[in-house]
């Protein structure tokens, strides 16, 4: 086993005391396996990059955006990197973890239960499964 990365817990560390209202509001959702028994973990290193919580049994990455997100060509790099390691990835944005909390905690048991499988790209969700490896 290899020791730890102290550079990314550094920076996992760092992202963590830096949340915005929306990721302390879904942390306090997700910590302690409080959304149907399913353990998160904040700011998880995937690669080279962090995912704002990861569900490592479903391998599922919830992302929780603000405006600076639209349209980002690194958010496109990034979330094709993960689904390509065969991680899921959902993006909300912080105004609907704010207003319609109820909702993106539902939608996020779809996934976890597989209820949600095919993508999602519309003005509230932008879901993204896995990229399967192509046989040849």
């Amino acid at each position: 086993m290899r020791g730890p990365n102290e550079r990314a817990t550094e920076r996992a560390r760092s992202l963590r005391q830096a949340e915005n209202d929306a990721e302390a509001r879904m942390w306090n959702e997700l910590r302690n396996r409080r959304l149907n028994g399913f353990k998160f973990v904040r700011q998880l290193a995937i690669g080279p990059y962090f995912a704002d919580f990861a569900c490592r049994e479903r391998m599922l990455v919830v992302e929780v955006d603000g405006s600076q997100h639209v349209d980002s060509p690194y958010d496109l790099r990034r979330d094709t990197f993960m689904q390509t390691a065969g991680w899921a990835v959902a993006r909300f944005w912080n105004t609907d973890v704010l207003n319609d909390l109820p909702e993106v905690l539902e939608t996020i048991v779809a996934i976890l239960e597989g209820r949600l499988r095919e993508t999602v790209d519309c003005r509230d969700l932008r879901y993204l499964p896995p990229i399967s490896p192509t046989k040849e």
